[in-house]
């Protein structure tokens, strides 16, 4: 029986991914092509031509692809954030004292940017958070892991897990968290997804969420929904494996890049002037990474 329901999904998601090929290519949408990243790939990754909108603080495109040898459609939504304009914090939903589970709605009117980080366990955020100066949780022990960190002059750095001791010794972190898998450290695929021993399904599709860092310092937020069968069947958990999103990272010039949790809880908001732009989760998450404009 589990044969044939998962026959059954291979073959929807197959003849869907095609007929979302089909159908962008009848509307003259271009389509590139991302393969799993490989451990031997260079820093250097020809980027793709986007039709950037927003301004200097967050601009953002969409990005058609279509992934590995079965050429599963998807959408990439990406952000650009410059950190000199925007100020990044992580963020709690509260009913007084009482820490209550976080959503897109609980994004404040003033919030520029907003998605759910790091990753979780039940009882709440799963490792490092750092919040206002101070340490709310300690590191995680997770050999995958990094952490996404925020110094008190707004400067932003990605970190492996294995660096972190030296980087709490010297101090000023303002606001972090702590996530898993570290897809790229400095250009090209991280240690731990090149470690053959690591306990990682690197051929899992899903929805993505993840964060990257430019050499000029931008923050890159890049969110990943199912093209195959329209608007309906974006929340389908179907995505890059996580290979792939190491290199759609890699392709949109991140250094530097952290997987976030994907899946129910990948949830993104951003405005655009006076419109917003909003995808939802299925999940609430304790914890949320947002943005506001520094006047």
């Amino acid at each position: 029986m589990r044969f044939l329901l998962r026959a059954v999904l291979f073959a929807a998601v197959t003849l869907s991914s095609a007929a979302g090929t089909r159908a962008a290519m009848a509307q003259g949408t271009p389509l590139h092509a991302v393969s799993a990243m490989t451990c031997s790939a260079g820093q250097v990754a020809k980027a793709p031509v986007l039709r950037w909108q927003g301004d200097a603080a967050l601009k953002w495109a969409t990005w058609n692809v279509v992934l590995g040898p079965r050429r599963v459609s998807a959408r990439i939504v990406v952000v650009d954030v410059d950190p000199a304009r925007v100020a990044l914090s992580l963020d709690l939903a509260r009913n007084g004292s009482v820490l209550m589970p976080w959503t897109l709605d609980a994004a404040a009117d003033s919030t520029l940017l907003a998605m759910n980080a790091g990753q979780f366990t039940d009882v709440g955020p799963w490792g490092w958070v750092v919040h206002r100066g101070r340490e709310w949780q300690r590191p995680g022990i997770g050999p995958l892991s990094g952490a996404f960190m925020v110094d008190s002059a707004g400067r932003v750095r990605i970190v492996a897990s294995r660096a972190l001791d030296s980087v709490k010794a010297v101090g000023r972190v303002h606001e972090a968290l702590q996530s898993f898998p570290l897809l790229l450290e400095r250009g090209r695929a991280s240690r731990v997804l090149c470690d053959p021993t690591a306990t990682l399904d690197r051929n899992h599709r899903d929805i993505r969420l993840a964060l990257g860092l430019r050499d000029d310092g931008h923050v890159l937020v890049a969110l990943s929904r199912y093209d195959g069968a329209g608007r309906f069947a974006e929340r389908l958990p179907i995505g890059p494996t996580t290979m792939e999103m190491a290199e759609v990272m890699r392709q949109l010039g991140a250094v530097d890049a952290l997987m976030l949790d994907g899946g129910l809880s990948a949830q993104l908001l951003f405005r655009d002037g006076a419109v917003t732009h909003r995808w939802d989760g299925l999940r609430s998450v304790p914890l949320a990474l947002v943005g506001h404009r520094i006047p």
